[in-house]
């Protein structure tokens, strides 16, 4: 599943390096290898992110939020009905870099 995009921006997933006490676990149980160590964890390829949660369930550190859903298939699925490009409908927050 390596090299799957979704729409870029649009991921809610960050990281708090302060809090990261380099465990490693965010490599381990990431689906899509979105994270890379560098002394630290890092997000190597947020577009690559699904949201599906399993990073910040499973930080020791609490160090990631991500706000676990459907993320771009919402986005997809809002554009396909609003007949517009895709949105996901976050307006104000820092997901669409609004």
């Amino acid at each position: 599943m390596f090299g799957l995009k979704y729409i870029e921006n649009t991921v809610t997933l960050s990281l708090d390096k302060e809090k990261c006490v380099s465990c490693g676990m965010c490599l381990e149980v990431c689906p899509h290898g979105v994270f890379k160590m560098n002394g630290k964890a890092e997000i190597g390829d947020k577009n690559a992110c699904m949201e599906c949660g399993a990073c910040a369930k499973n930080c020791p550190a609490e160090a990631i939020t991500v706000k676990s859903g459907v993320g771009c298939a919402a986005a997809v699925i809002n554009g396909m009905v609003r007949g517009t490009e895709p949105d996901c409908d976050c307006s104000g927050s820092s997901c669409c870099g609004g």
